[in-house]
């Protein structure tokens, strides 16, 4: 994780327009209580006692205020769902393996997420427990709309002690999962931990892979290309958009010199995709 500042972590998830009048010295009862981006950037960057890292930090909040939890969630077709009627046994057979903790539990179908149960609850079982379903331990869950901004749903889930929430389309269905640490590493960077997989090193030159679920910051963040924005939030999207079909291994997308190749399928979603850099 990056070093980071606690007490300016803190005052992000508290507010953004809080963290900076105080960051910069401020007061919010000076004659105003609304301030535009444009005016906060202007009061951090007039301000002599940041340093390098709390700026940092500051941008990084100014910049998570302007994303979406759909841009954050992990898709439905990627969540591990656990019916209700499940027994234990057949629950911990699914789940093993999966990196996720917490997994959300349904009555039917994933648009109906009745809650959801930790990976501990189906290990950790006392003697004589009556639980024998899935249904049985599942736990309250928290619901966002994927219009939400960061900042807010991270403010909340945090002010609800919820660590996931279920992402809810504008139909009423369920278009994905969040939590609380994918939140939160849209403003301090990445969370690694012992269970995470290597980050894939891109190379100075020639091809690097990718997956195809990469959202479009982190793409170009990693990559050094800018998607153009779109009806899409990962890679894969952009590739389908640009084809204009259900693309194929082999299909090719050029952008901006730049040679993107669909590389694998999963179904009919684009898993990983090889990228072809421009020569210099």
């Amino acid at each position: 994780m990056r070093r980071i500042t606690a007490r300016f972590v803190l005052r992000g998830l508290d507010g953004l327009r809080r963290l900076v009048l105080r960051a910069t010295g401020a007061a919010a009862t000076a004659g105003r209580e609304d301030f535009t981006e444009a005016e906060l950037r202007d009061l951090v960057a007039a301000n002599t006692v940041l340093d390098g890292e709390e700026r940092r930090l500051i941008d990084e909040v100014l910049a998570a205020g302007t994303h979406y939890v759909r841009e954050l969630m992990v898709p439905r077709t990627e969540v591990v769902f656990l019916d209700a009627r499940l027994s234990l046994e057949e629950a911990l057979t699914l789940v093993r393996g999966a990196r996720h903790s917490r997994f959300p539990v349904t009555d039917g179908s994933h648009d109906d997420v009745v809650g959801f149960v930790h990976l501990r609850d189906l290990l950790l079982r006392p003697a004589g427990d009556p639980c024998v379903h899935v249904g049985d331990l599942a736990r309250e869950i928290k619901r966002l709309p994927g219009s939400k901004r960061v900042l807010p749903a991270l403010s909340e889930m945090r002010r609800e002690r919820h660590h996931l929430a279920v992402v809810m389309d504008e139909y009423g269905g369920t278009a994905g999962i969040v939590t609380l640490e994918d939140l939160l590493e849209e403003l301090v960077g990445e969370i690694h931990d012992e269970y995470d997989a290597a980050p894939e090193p891109v190379p100075a030159a020639g091809a690097v892979e990718v997956d195809g679920l990469l959202n479009l910051s982190d793409f170009a963040e990693r990559v050094g290309l800018a998607l153009p924005a779109g009806p899409y939030e990962t890679v894969a999207g952009f590739l389908m958009a640009r084809l204009g079909k259900v693309p194929v291994t082999g299909d090719e997308v050029r952008l901006d010199g730049w040679l993107l190749t669909v590389r694998a399928l999963d179904g009919r979603r684009v898993s990983r995709v090889a990228l072809t850099r421009p020569a210099r």
